[in-house]
């Protein structure tokens, strides 16, 4: 059987030649937009012959008009820019309010009266205790320490023409006081109205009886040992010492905290433009105990001399120099005095009517008030008054008491 003959492929059907395409126009205008045909064609015209045109109507506008459009232009660029410039722009150089706050004012500190001395001090020193120290003015005592800062001290004969001080302290606290030595009534009777404890070593036998039965603050080395120490530099009884260190614990131990007592009236510093008293010569009993005053008007206080020497104070052990004694207010009250007890080495205790009133010389701002004193008891405050019986104010700072026996041991001079 013959073989069957093969169906010849079919011819490939020609690819179809694709249409030319219209070129694209460089502007595309939308025909369903209802923009004019007459603007359609401004569109497409070049943008040059927009600047011949252009140029061809500023051309053919008159001088005038050119001038006329040309100012309208400016005025207007100059108005966008200053609005531009006032209102748009950031500035560069904004105006600033500087409210400048002043720097806080350290606190000044807080600080009251002493009572003891009208000095301004901090209110925790005006609360401590008032503590009265006897202190030897013998010449074997000389120089003494820790008189520079006490604040009030009085001075009075303890036996045979020697002076000895009451050393009153309250805000001031030295760590180096001596010699300390024995008591007299007189000066007990001038401690108990500052309520303070009297630190002596011993006293005389109607002293030491008084300060142990009355209810006073009685801080005896005798029985306080621990407080108080000698030193090798001078021989007994001149070399006992003490310091606030020492008391200080000593008066906690025994709870005397504070004093309650009557502060004297003070007043600001006022200085006499021609001193009426520059010298002070108070003659308490033997030359060597003399005291003199020389009015410093720079300070406004008194140079202390004694004995016809500067009175200086060394304020520790290790002191070669010392401190001149120059209290802001000096005082001189005639007190009647008499011859006490007879003490153990034969001389004559001094005794004083304190109780009562008398004639009182106040010193300061270099003059002088002549006046009276008056303490009605053991306990109660002595005061000044002038001779219209108005108290006088005393200057702040250490008030220095000097009793005498009648009013000729009392001179000075302008």
């Amino acid at each position: 059987m013959l073989p069957r003959p093969r169906r010849p492929k079919a011819a490939p059907k020609p690819k179809p030649i694709p249409k030319p395409q219209a070129p694209q126009p460089d502007f595309v205008i939308d025909e369903t937009t209802a923009m004019p045909a007459a603007r359609q064609r401004r569109l497409l015209v070049a943008p040059h012959k927009h600047f011949v045109r252009f140029w061809k109507f500023w051309l053919g506008l008159g001088r005038n008009e050119r001038f006329a459009i040309i100012a309208a232009l400016l005025l207007i660029f100059g108005a966008g820019a200053i609005g531009w410039f006032y209102f748009i722009q950031p500035s560069s150089n904004p105006s600033l309010t500087i409210i400048r706050h002043p720097k806080p004012k350290p606190a000044a500190p807080v600080t009251v009266p002493s009572p003891l001395t009208g000095l301004p001090v901090a209110p925790d020193l005006a609360k401590r205790p008032v503590t009265g120290i006897m202190i030897e003015n013998s010449d074997a005592a000389r120089p003494q320490s820790g008189l520079q800062a006490a604040g009030v001290v009085y001075e009075a004969i303890a036996e045979a023409g020697i002076t000895r001080f009451l050393s009153l302290f309250q805000d001031a606290q030295p760590q180096y006081i001596g010699p300390v030595r024995s008591l007299r009534p007189y000066y007990i009777d001038y401690a108990a109205p500052f309520q303070a404890s009297i630190v002596h070593v011993g006293g005389s036998p109607d002293a030491l009886a008084k300060v142990t039965s009355g209810g006073y603050r009685n801080l005896d080395e005798f029985a306080n040992g621990g407080s108080f120490w000698r030193i090798t530099a001078r021989d007994a009884p001149h070399n006992v010492y003490t310091s606030f260190a020492k008391l200080d614990t000593l008066n906690q131990q025994r709870g005397y905290t504070s004093s309650l007592f009557t502060s004297w009236p003070r007043k600001a510093d006022k200085k006499l433009a021609a001193p009426t008293a520059k010298t002070i010569d108070l003659a308490i009993s033997s030359s060597d105990f003399y005291a003199h005053y020389d009015y410093d008007a720079a300070s406004n206080s008194y140079l202390r001399s004694e004995g016809g020497a500067s009175h200086l104070d060394f304020v520790s052990a290790d002191d070669n120099t010392g401190v001149r004694l120059d209290p802001k207010v000096v005082i001189a009250i005639v007190v009647p005095q008499s011859r006490g007890s007879l003490d153990a080495s034969g001389a004559y205790y001094t005794d004083y009517d304190d109780i009562g009133s008398g004639t009182a010389y106040v010193f300061q701002d270099g003059g002088v008030t002549v006046g009276a004193w008056t303490k009605s008891s053991d306990t109660s405050q002595i005061t000044f008054t002038d001779s219209a019986g108005a108290p006088i104010a005393l200057n702040a700072g250490q008030t220095w008491i000097t009793l005498v026996g009648d009013t000729g041991k009392v001179t000075y001079k302008p």
